[in-house]
Order: C-alpha cells, then sequence, then structure tokens
C-alpha cells in the first residue's frame, strides 16, 4: 500500500484576518477556543490517523509557527518547507515535492479548513488517484464551483461570477504523486497563482479523479465570523 503524507497549506498571509483580535500575527496562531489553529489542524488530522506531516509556511511567520508547534507538538515530527510568493495553492503544494516519494499519496489541507466528520473514512485512498470534497453553499461564488450532472463533474470553476452550480470543492484533496508534475505544467490564472482547480482539471481531463460529498459541518476559518462559528461548534 503506498504511504500517505499530510501536507498543510499553512502560509497564506490571511489578509481577511488581518489585525483580528488585535493580533498581528499569521491566521494560523490566531487561537480558537484556547489553541492556535495551526495546532487545532494537526489534533484534526491525527484524529483521522493520518502523519508523515508537512507544513507549508511563508518566510514572514516560518519561525512562529515552527516555535508554536515546537512547544504544542513537541513529539510530533513535522518536516517544513517555505512558499517564498504567495503564488497560490497548487503553488504552495509544490513546495512539498522534495519530502514525497514517487509511490506516496497525498493528502492535502488547507490550514483553516475544519470538518464535523473524517470526510476520508469511506474513501479507498489505496485505489484512488485523485478525489476531491464537495458541499453546498450558499455563496459558491467566493469557491471553486464544481459542476456535477448524472454523477459526474462536468466542469471546476475558481470563484465565477456566474456559478454553474451550487457545489464548491472544500480545503481538502487526495492527489497521487503526479500533482506535481501537473503542477509544473499549469498556467497562472488571471489573478496570478497557480490555481488548485487548474491542478483538478488536470485529474478531470485524464479520467482520473472521484469526488465525494462531505457529512456534517465543514467551515473555512478564513474570516472573523468563521472564526466565531468555529469555536462554537468545535
Amino acid at each position: 500500500m503506498s504511504e500517505i503524507y499530510t501536507i498543510i497549506a499553512a502560509g497564506g498571509l490571511g489578509t481577511r484576518l488581518q489585525n483580528y483580535g488585535n493580533t498581528k500575527k499569521t491566521k494560523m496562531l490566531l487561537e480558537i477556543n484556547g489553541q492556535s489553529m495551526i495546532t487545532k489542524q494537526l489534533n484534526q488530522l491525527i484524529s483521522w490517523n493520518l502523519d508523515n506531516f508537512i507544513v507549508i509556511t511563508n518566510p514572514r511567520y516560518d519561525k512562529l509557527i515552527k516555535d508554536e508547534l515546537s512547544k504544542n507538538m513537541s513529539d510530533l515530527e513535522i518536516q517544513y518547507s517555505l512558499q517564498n510568493e504567495q503564488l497560490g495553492v497548487a503553488h504552495a503544494l509544490l513546495q512539498a515535492e522534495k519530502f514525497v516519494p514517487d509511490d506516496a499519496k497525498i493528502i492535502y489541507i488547507l490550514g483553516d479548513n475544519f470538518f464535523e466528520f473524517n470526510p476520508l473514512i469511506d474513501l479507498d485512498i489505496s485505489k484512488t488517484n485523485a478525489s476531491i470534497f464537495l458541499t453546498k453553499v450558499s455563496n459558491p461564488e467566493e469557491f471553486g464551483v464544481v459542476e456535477v450532472v448524472e454523477g459526474e463533474i462536468i466542469s471546476i470553476q475558481e470563484k465565477p461570477s456566474k456559478p454553474k452550480s451550487d457545489y464548491i470543492a472544500v480545503g481538502l484533496y487526495l492527489f497521487d504523486n503526479l500533482c506535481f508534475e501537473y503542477i509544473k505544467s499549469i498556467q497562472k490564472s488571471d489573478r496570478g497563482e497557480y490555481e488548485i482547480t487548474s491542478l483538478i482539471e488536470k485529474y478531470l481531463d485524464n479520467n482520473a479523479l472521484n469526488f465525494q460529498f462531505t457529512n456534517g459541518w465543514w467551515v473555512d476559518a478564513g474570516t472573523p465570523e468563521a472564526i466565531k462559528t468555529i469555536e462554537k461548534l468545535i
């Protein structure tokens, strides 16, 4: 069975949470019920029986995140990689390439995404090349919108002005090691980023993309309102 590596995107600057709670730190160090977001995230993933952790940071907050996890998760083996430029979610994933063996599978999660239930529990990771996890929202235009027709994904679009559906891909993904070569082949979007949706489209084009719907609540804790919501839920 392929080894599983768990990669956490923790390098975003969190502009929507700047100065929230009078903090000048990265959002990954914002406290949620007494624990930093990055610590909460790791505890969530450990509860899913994941390991082989790689945390993607940025130069500004790299030491702060390392110090935080060294203090709170001292028994956990974690590797770190820097995303020196903010060039998108797919670009952040690429920074982990040097740590991941060719035959490994990758669980990639955005550091501010939290779930009521483990979305991976019914997924046969060993037999899946790539999978995304969908939920229905009232504001799909703020996310990667997934069009599903008769049980098949037809398209995926990053933050479209006119969404084709109410289903979006949450910030959790399963990829095989081919993801790194795919990322190197995609072009920057009009936003100047290497989009995760462009990577997902590569798997879709090669008939190698699976999907399933999440159960329970899901929170993208990237806004002050979402932080308050997650504090009530956890």
